[in-house]
């Protein structure tokens, strides 16, 4: 039998026929061979094939897809990628690429607007990824908090954390935020003034962040459904009382707080914080700028306005924090919101649980920085 003739496929013939123009494979019968084929020996006797140059950043180069193997182009930014990857690496760890795809699918969803939030606009996911990993490092760090009697706080159900107000800016309703939330993996939903709702962007961040008025409406439904919920009675006569007067409790309001935990029927928390008061001590007040720009105050502290914007930095004070046991409400006759003098007797025995336990506080620690 005489030897067959050899046909090259795809050769350029017509079909089942070859070419004696052409000895050398197309370019469609080597795509058939597949993109990441190791070279046979023989390859480089083939003039055609030898004249090919090999793609940049390819198996002569050393890049990562291998020995001998080529890049496809959906690889063409592989390097770029992998070089962000060994950066991650060094920046965050060995976790550093579960940290940045959160970071990213977080970004994603603020785009997107896949996000929820409650009906008085409490953005969870912000609050969490965001302001509160903000604050963790202050917290942490420069205040070095330390925390008594978070056992006070109750695991599951509806509370009343009842805190005094100091510092000229209100960080301590900030950390103390931060604290229920690390320390009970439950969200502090907190009363404010309505100025704080009337500033521009203060008031939708302060939403966000789990901040409602501080009404007897809002505080109910906050206690009916769940929530640990906290008040600063003393409000703006708290925050911005002079130095001189530092961890002396102002009056307390009308009792509001108290009638909503009487009608909701949940305990009130104490909680006594040391270390507010030195991070910005108030020396002086600018009355007439304040009135006319319709605030309470325009602080004047040692290091602000003379600093400028340097002066805003807190100073690092040393905080205690202290959850109280609580108070009960639920035995309390019905009808005993609509009380005074029960209200009264009530709120006044707060305010006396928090002022003692703020003196023994101050005994304890050894200096206002250590």
């Amino acid at each position: 039998m005489a030897d067959a003739d050899i046909i090259p496929i795809g050769s350029g013939g017509r079909p089942g026929r070859g070419s004696a123009r052409r000895t050398t494979p197309s370019a469609a019968a080597r795509s058939l061979a597949g993109k990441n084929k190791k070279a046979s020996p023989d390859r480089a006797s083939d003039p055609e094939q030898a004249e090919t140059p090999a793609a940049p950043g390819g198996p002569i180069a050393g890049e990562p897809w291998g020995v001998g193997e080529q890049a496809s182009p959906a690889d063409a930014g592989a390097p770029d990628f992998v070089a962000f990857e060994r950066m991650v690496r060094d920046l965050f760890g060995a976790a550093g690429e579960q940290k940045v795809a959160e970071w990213l699918a977080f970004l994603r969803r603020r785009l997107t607007g896949q996000y929820e939030v409650d009906e008085f606009g409490y953005d969870a996911e912000l609050t969490d990824q965001v302001l509160l990993s903000a604050l963790r490092p202050l917290a942490e760090k420069w205040f070095r908090v330390e925390v008594r009697g978070i056992e006070n706080i109750p695991d599951t159900g509806s509370a009343l954390i009842v805190a005094n107000h100091s510092g000229t800016m209100p960080l301590d309703g900030l950390i103390t935020q931060l604290i229920v939330a690390d320390h009970t993996n439950r969200p502090l939903r907190t009363l404010a003034a309505d100025l704080v709702f009337r500033t521009p962007f203060v008031g939708e961040l302060s939403r966000k962040a789990g901040a409602t008025l501080a009404s007897n409406d809002d505080a109910e439904r906050l206690l009916r459904a769940g929530n640990l919920v906290g008040v600063w009675p003393e409000g703006f006569k708290g925050l911005g009382k002079p130095f001189s007067e530092r961890y002396k409790l102002q009056r307390f309001g009308r009792g509001g707080f108290v009638s909503a935990a009487m009608r909701t029927g949940v305990p009130i928390v104490p909680c006594s914080i040391v270390g507010a008061e030195e991070i910005y001590p108030l020396v002086g007040n600018i009355a007439s700028l304040a009135r006319l720009l319709g605030v309470p105050y325009i602080p004047v502290t040692p290091f602000f306005p003379l600093l400028g914007p340097l002066g805003m930095v807190p100073l690092p004070s040393k905080w205690l924090i202290e959850f109280g046991e609580p108070i009960r409400t639920d035995d309390f006759p019905e009808g005993a919101a609509d009380d005074p003098m029960l209200v009264f007797n009530v709120t006044d025995q707060v305010r006396e649980t928090i002022q003692q336990t703020l003196y023994a506080l101050l005994m304890q620690r050894r200096s206002v920085f250590f």
